[in-house]
């Protein structure tokens, strides 16, 4: 089955929820030994998910905002590292695919790979020497021009779904000018290198390495945008994040509620949810749940 070929957003809310019922009991090993979940994004791949968000003209549903958030808090729920790092893909396709930002015939060569095999996209903007680039730092890596396209170098981190990414998006700045780009490049590019850094204590499998960039040659219409660092509009694929972490607060509901109708120390009778306080607290979390579901 194929969410590409469903009519209605419940059928694909209800095939993506099945799909991701083995997520959660890869998890807990997957977070302990920072292993990257390939299994998960195999399995997220063969029901088409990656192609969701593109517009309908490259081969996509165009699926709404609303719906987005609503899947990607149900794969965030089964595996918060799998749910935040798909995110970043599905957001910048539609992003990009609503907004025309590229050229059109590069735009839908990615498009194409993303149906078909489902490749993978993030952005690489991210720098040890400047920090997160929403505070307008410019990029230490830098593109040069030469007569046949750009030679690119530079050191990139916390990139996110490093180990599978098929497309990097890399923000560096022009040699010779004050100006800074995105560029389109390709896994199989040479001189294009993940050093596997990431060992942090919460997010472990999101296999956010270091992208190492060492005279990369990409082609001149490689490059894909001219930016302004630091300065971005308001972008509601963003909310992909806290729609990532609501997912994760209800599976951490779902917990409590299930050790609270479960646990029965021998000095009550029955469990401990039917304790005042514990109903009390429980309570509190749905309501907390209730006003973030709302809110977001």
């Amino acid at each position: 089955m194929n969410l590409l070929q469903l009519i209605s957003m419940n059928e694909r809310l209800e095939l993506l929820s099945k799909t991701v019922k083995p997520f959660t009991e890869r998890a807990q090993e997957n977070d302990e030994k920072g292993k990257f979940p390939f299994e998960n994004f195999k399995e997220l791949k063969s029901i088409g998910y990656p192609a969701l968000t593109l517009p309908k003209k490259y081969g996509g549903l165009g699926i709404s905002l609303y719906e987005m958030l609503r899947h990607q808090e149900i794969i965030s729920k089964a595996d918060g590292s799998t749910g935040l790092s798909i995110g970043w893909h599905m957001g910048i396709m539609k992003h990009l695919g609503e907004n025309q930002i590229w050229n059109e015939d590069k735009f839908a060569s990615v498009a194409h790979a993303v149906v078909q095999s489902g490749a993978l996209l993030n952005n690489a903007a991210t720098e040890p020497a400047t920090g997160s680039p929403t505070r307008g730092g410019r990029p230490k890596t830098h593109a040069t021009k030469n007569n046949t396209g750009w030679t690119i170098n530079g050191l990139k981190s916390f990139t996110t779904l490093s180990p599978i990414l098929s497309y990097f998006v890399v923000s560096a700045s022009i040699d010779g000018t004050d100006e800074v780009g995105n560029f389109l490049i390709k896994r199989e590019r040479e001189g294009v290198k993940v050093k596997e850094t990431w060992d942090s204590i919460a997010m472990r499998s999101t296999g956010s390495h270091d992208l190492v960039l060492e005279n990369v040659h990409v082609d001149e219409d490689d490059l894909v945008q001219k930016i302004i660092p630091g300065k971005k509009q308001p972008a509601g694929w963003l909310l992909h994040i806290p729609a990532c972490y609501l997912g994760i607060a209800k599976a951490a509901q779902e917990s409590a509620i299930n050790f609270a109708t479960t646990y029965s120390p021998n000095s009550i009778e029955g469990t401990i949810s039917e304790l005042p306080n514990v109903k009390q607290k429980l309570g509190e979390i749905e309501l907390h749940i209730l006003e973030s579901k709302h809110f977001l």
